[in-house]
């Protein structure tokens, strides 16, 4: 017969091992396929990234559509798991940034075939810099901010433009790489300045006049931004204040309810207007798109709204409902060995990606899937 010693000691072992066993407790989505999905899409990045030379070493430049999404989603889905180690990945973002942070002037940028894309890769790298390290401390609650965190945020202000925003890339592509996402970049900015450390970070004359002048930009811009911008600001009011009134933000949640279909999805095509950095009508892609399939309900657009409305304090409303069923629902179950398979879809605005050829093969068809799967899971943690 055992001991009692010997039974106080297993009993709480039992209960440990049937924890385990059961794993997280149940729910209507599977975080495993998400997390899996993420982390090959990223150990897709650093193979076929471009490389960049710089302090003393090599770097991969970091996308908008992959590795700034995995690095606001993973942490957060990786605790939700009850997993506290971070993965490589968050690991190697955190290294590449703070390497290029470490060596500002002598990095090699992003592109640098013009002068012109040098200037607009500053101004981008500046921005997902401070994004990126004060994205991380908020996840690790940090109160104030590293060295880094202050070289990034001095960085951030030093490449401002007088008018408040920031150089950013433009391609003609929608939506990240277009004139229209100059707005989107100082959301970002916006969002790393408004939190804590970005606050802390920000203190002193040249930090608070940055500030002052991006809220400032925010404000008298907002009016005439696509929805997709204004999505992006509720984002950047929850973290700045003075960004929009509560008029201007009811406004904006009313535009999104509007667009929100029957079924519960938001669809990027209803997002815009898309320009295509086009400044005469009539507006189209650089290429043929599946009208069909970008016309309906996607699970990026779907996402990030409901995310934005959630973060602004609006989680209880109806289309909040609505939109994390509809994620819920649009899960896709993940195929193995298929590299064009995601747990969430969301289809190029630019090009006609799903046929496969030079625009269609899996690693780029797959980069609004990046971003679909990212929103979708921060919308439903």
């Amino acid at each position: 017969m055992p001991s009692r010693l010997h039974v106080v000691l297993v009993a709480p072992l039992l209960v440990t091992l049937v924890a385990i066993a059961a794993g997280p407790p149940p729910d209507d989505w599977d975080r495993a396929a998400a997390a899996s999905y993420l982390d090959a899409r990223m150990e897709r990045w650093w193979t076929d990234a471009k490389t960049l030379k710089g302090g003393g070493g090599e770097t991969k430049c970091l996308s908008c559509h992959t590795a700034v999404p995995y690095a606001l989603a993973r942490p957060a889905l990786r605790q939700a798991m009850g997993v506290g180690t971070p993965t490589v990945h968050e690991t190697r973002i955190l290294d590449t940034v703070r390497q290029r942070v470490a060596s500002v002037g002598d990095e090699q940028p992003y592109y640098d075939h013009t002068d012109e894309k040098k200037i607009e890769s500053r101004g981008v790298e500046a921005v997902l810099n401070a994004f990126i390290l004060t994205s991380d401390e908020r996840q690790r609650g940090e109160k104030r901010p590293g060295s880094l965190t202050r070289t990034a945020v001095s960085r951030l202000w030093e490449v401002q433009r007088p008018d408040g925003a920031w150089d950013w890339l433009d391609f003609g592509l929608e939506p990240y790489e277009t004139a229209d996402a100059v707005f989107h970049g100082a959301t970002v900015a916006a969002m790393a300045a408004g939190s804590e450390t970005g606050r802390a970070a920000s203190a002193g004359p040249a930090g608070e006049a940055g500030v002052e002048k991006l809220r400032r930009y925010l404000k008298a811009n907002l009016a005439t931004q696509r929805l997709f911008n204004q999505t992006w600001a509720l984002l950047a009011a929850a973290r700045l204040a003075g960004v929009m009134t509560p008029a201007e933000r009811d406004a904006i949640v009313l535009d999104l309810e509007s667009r929100q279909r029957p079924d519960g999805g938001w669809s990027l095509n209803d997002l815009g207007p898309w320009r295509w950095s086009k400044t005469d009508g009539p507006f189209a892609s650089p290429g043929p798109v599946d009208p069909e399939r970008v016309a309906g309900p996607d699970a990026y657009a779907t996402g990030l709204v409901v995310y934005a409305l959630k973060q602004s304090g609006l989680g209880r409303r109806t289309s909040v409902e609505k939109g994390l069923t509809w994620l819920r629902e649009h899960q896709i179950a993940l195929a193995a060995g298929d590299p064009a398979s995601a747990p969430w879809r969301a289809h190029s605005l630019n090009f006609e990606r799903e046929h496969g050829g030079a625009k269609g093969e899996p690693w780029r068809r797959m980069f609004m899937s990046d971003l679909a799967t990212a929103f979708a899971v921060l919308a439903l943690l």
